[in-house]
């Protein structure tokens, strides 16, 4: 009884949220939010996955983008790795080579809470991460993918 009234609770907030559906929480969408000084209102997949691959270095403003992922396993993580085409051991042995070449001065920050994630969104102006869509709060900007919502017909990061 205690599950079933905390979840119509959660559903009721998330219809609460611009852009986030209840469609979003019950088919298990991945948010990619950004802080809310970031102009950024949509990405397509192809630029997304160049962002998570460490190409794009900086927004369109000359802000140096900021990754943050969460550990493996997670759903977001896991959307992570569909969105790059690899498994997670060929995402370690990527970042660590790029790191090796100099290409970049370390892997993505792992965060371990959709908190943490929130807070570092506050923080760094330049941030971007993937947010169980259950999970966003108000306070985070959530951006188009691809011209859809998480909730949407058709997005991408299921």
């Amino acid at each position: 009884m205690r599950k079933n009234i905390i979840g119509v609770l959660l559903l009721i907030s998330l219809t609460a949220l611009p852009g986030v559906s209840v469609a979003a929480a019950a088919a298990g969408d991945v948010a990619v939010v950004v802080s809310a000084k970031n102009p950024l209102t949509d990405l397509n997949s192809a630029e997304l996955r160049k962002i998570f691959a460490g190409e794009r270095r900086s927004w369109p403003t000359g802000l140096r983008i900021k990754l943050f992922v969460r550990a493996a396993g997670t759903p977001e993580r896991i959307a992570l790795l569909k969105l790059l085409r690899m498994t997670e051991r060929e995402y370690k042995q990527y970042w660590t080579a790029q790191v090796f070449r100099g290409e970049a001065q370390a892997e993505p920050v792992v965060l371990f809470s959709n908190d943490l994630q929130r807070e570092a969104m506050k923080i760094f102006p330049g941030a971007i991460a993937l947010v169980n869509a259950q999970d966003v709060k108000p306070d985070m900007k959530v951006i188009k993918v691809d011209g859809r919502m998480p909730g949407d017909a058709d997005y991408p990061l299921r």
